[in-house]
C-alpha cells in the first residue's frame, strides 16, 4: 500500500485468525482479476468504548488491493465491503513499510449532504491530521463504497509502526495543538452529517501477493 496507488480496496471483517484468513480466503481473492495483494491485520483495540460504532466487532481485517474493475468472490465468513478511491491521499510517505492501520468507516446522515460531508472530511478533518505530521502516520486516503451503501466512506490511514493504537492516541492532541481557536477545534472534531460506523487500529499480521 505504501508505495503504490490502489484504486480499489476490498475490506473483509472476520473473526478468523489472520493466518487462517490468509490460508483460507486470500487465495480466492488473489485469483480474481486485478488483485495485486492480500494482507491480514490484527485488531489492536477490540470492543473499544471511546468511539461509537454501528458495525459488529471483529478480530481480523483482511485487505485485498486491486485495480478497477474488481469482482470479488463472495465472502465465506464475516462481512466484506468494497471501496474505490475518490481523492488523492494526504500526508508524507516515510519510505518505511506500512505496519499499522487506522480504519475509519463513516457515513453522512442524508444523501443530499454527502458531498458537503466529503468536502469537510477531506479539506478540514483529514487535512489538519496530515498537517500535524503525527509520528507514525504516513498516508491518509479517502475511499467510497462502490455500492454507495453504508458504510459510505472509508478513511484509510497508513502507519509505519506496529504501535498503531499508541500513535492513534497521540493524533487528536497533536492535531488540536495546531488549532488555537475553539471554533477551529469544533469544526475539526465533527460535522452535523457525521455518522461514525466503525473506528479501530490494526497491526500487520501477514500478506500474500503477486510479484
Amino acid at each position: 500500500m505504501e508505495d503504490r496507488i490502489t484504486p480499489v480496496l476490498q475490506l473483509e471483517l472476520t473473526d478468523l485468525a489472520p493466518e487462517a484468513w490468509l490460508r483460507e480466503r486470500a487465495p480466492a481473492l488473489l485469483a480474481a482479476a486485478g488483485v495485486t495483494r492480500a494482507s491480514a491485520w490484527t485488531n489492536c483495540a477490540p470492543e473499544r468504548t471511546d468511539l461509537p460504532r454501528t458495525l459488529a466487532e471483529f478480530a481480523t481485517l483482511g485487505v485485498a488491493e486491486a485495480q478497477a474493475p474488481f469482482a470479488a468472490p463472495p465472502p465465506t465468513l464475516g462481512s466484506a465491503h468494497q471501496f474505490r478511491q475518490v481523492r488523492p491521499g494526504q500526508g508524507i510517505l516515510s519510505g518505511r513499510p506500512t505496519r499499522g492501520l487506522e480504519l475509519v468507516l463513516v457515513s453522512p446522515r442524508h444523501e443530499d449532504a454527502a458531498q458537503a460531508f466529503r468536502d469537510w472530511a477531506d479539506f478540514v478533518h483529514i487535512r489538519h491530521i496530515a498537517a500535524a505530521a503525527v509520528p507514525g502516520f504516513t498516508l491518509i486516503t479517502p475511499y467510497e463504497n462502490v455500492t454507495r451503501a453504508r458504510p459510505r466512506f472509508l478513511h484509510f490511514y497508513e502507519l509505519d509502526t506496529e504501535q498503531a493504537e499508541e500513535a492513534f492516541q497521540r493524533m487528536t492532541p497533536a492535531t488540536l495543538a495546531r488549532l488555537p481557536e475553539k471554533s477551529e477545534r469544533r469544526a475539526w472534531r465533527g460535522h452535523p452529517e457525521l455518522v461514525i460506523e466503525y473506528v479501530s487500529t490494526f497491526r500487520f499480521a501477514g500478506e500474500d501477493g503477486r510479484s
